[in-house]
């Protein structure tokens, strides 16, 4: 809990996305970036995002607490803001196919993966935001449930083109695809992700499905 200055929970739900300067003071984007540096750099000296306070990361950044108070209403808007910032932006997707659309975000993920600094967003969000359920809330609002609707419309459009089954659940075929991508880049260290060809193998094992020769003699 930040002690410089407590805001209701009310406020983040409110204003999730407080970047507009306020009764029209000018906007100073190095001093934005400063918080937001200050804000990784914390982090990545070992700082949970629990540990964090607006004056902590006030002085860090060379700013006074009024600099962040003018943008953000409270840490927990600011946090989001900077987590969300650190996200890589995902691709634009072909639309070709279906099936080149989810090698196309599996290739987003593994190449995020790769990227230490990306790595370390995830980290972060899967091992940190579950202690911060506001905070949690709004970056799944901004990040998550878009993300989960991307996968969704693609197999949906791969049911509509025949490409998949059309008996199948949309939410299980992003889960059994993103799931096996993610595992590798936040659970499993010793997974690599180095090979340009995963996306691929990933997309079409499970298109082509897992059963082999005995799965087929016991059908």
């Amino acid at each position: 809990m930040d002690t410089d200055r407590q805001t209701p929970p009310s406020a983040l739900a409110v204003e999730p996305h407080c970047a507009a300067p306020r009764r029209g003071r000018p906007r100073s984007e190095a001093a934005e970036q400063a918080i937001f540096a200050a804000i990784e750099r914390l982090m990545m000296e070992g700082a949970g995002l629990g540990d964090l306070t607006i004056e902590g990361i006030a002085q860090a950044a060379g700013v006074g607490k009024a600099t962040i108070y003018r943008r953000w209403p409270n840490k927990e808007a600011l946090l989001v803001d900077a987590v969300v910032r650190l996200e890589t932006p995902e691709p634009e997707l072909s639309g070709s196919s279906a099936r080149q659309d989810l090698i196309e975000t599996l290739e987003y993920m593994r190449r995020r993966g790769l990227d230490k600094r990306s790595r370390w967003v995830l980290m972060v969000i899967f091992h940190q935001l579950h202690s911060l359920p506001e905070l949690k809330s709004v970056y799944y609002d901004r990040v998550i449930q878009r993300r989960r609707q991307v996968i969704r419309d693609v197999a949906r459009r791969g049911v509509a083109s025949g490409e998949f089954r059309a008996d199948l659940d949309l939410d299980l075929l992003a889960e059994m695809l993103v799931g096996a991508m993610l595992v590798r880049t936040v659970l499993w260290d010793d997974s690599p992700l180095d090979d340009p060809a995963l996306p691929v193998t990933m997309v079409d094992a499970l298109l082509s499905g897992l059963g082999g020769p005995a799965h087929a003699a016991a059908r």
